[in-house]
């Protein structure tokens, strides 16, 4: 399957934020290699607000008040996702569910709003859905933008 085109290719700053929150992003889960986005975090900054599906802020809690938190989840995550059997490639059917077309920068920070819509056909004939949304707050470090944050698992639709 084709991926999805970088949108922002005629901007270096959104095509850099978007090579980094989607294609880097997926690879590393896909990978199970966290060292491949390591580097993409400002971890003096970091703070990660787990929204638990809900539209509700007093539902969302600072589950990830630490980078190294939020790699332990993304780690379980990713070893758990690794251990299913698929009936597609896992990449190609996370880049189908996969939306970044919103990334606003003012100066040199950035909000960029990342949506999951989807499923990965699994081997036993059901489906892994994707239903959720990010915020992402980046910050440009001078040679190349970090996260410093999210809201994720946000409720989508």
């Amino acid at each position: 399957m084709a991926r999805i085109e970088n949108p922002f290719a005629n901007d270096a700053d959104r095509a850099a934020i978007w090579e980094m929150l989607v294609e880097r992003d997926i690879a590393a889960f896909v990978g199970q290699d966290w060292s491949m986005v390591a580097d993409d975090f400002d971890e003096s900054r970091f703070l990660g607000i787990h929204a638990h599906n809900s539209t509700n802020p007093d539902e969302w809690n600072a589950a990830f008040p630490s980078l190294s938190a939020y790699r332990d989840e993304w780690l379980r995550q990713a070893a758990e996702t690794a251990a299913t059997e698929f009936a597609e490639p896992l990449a190609d059917g996370i880049h189908r569910a996969t939306r970044l077309t919103e990334i606003d920068i003012t100066g040199d920070v950035a909000v960029a709003r990342k949506k999951f819509d989807g499923a990965v056909r699994r081997a036993d004939g059901t489906n892994d859905v994707l239903n959720w949304q990010t915020l992402y707050f980046c910050r440009n470090a001078g040679d190349r933008w970090k996260i410093t944050g999210f809201v994720g698992y946000m409720k989508y639709k």
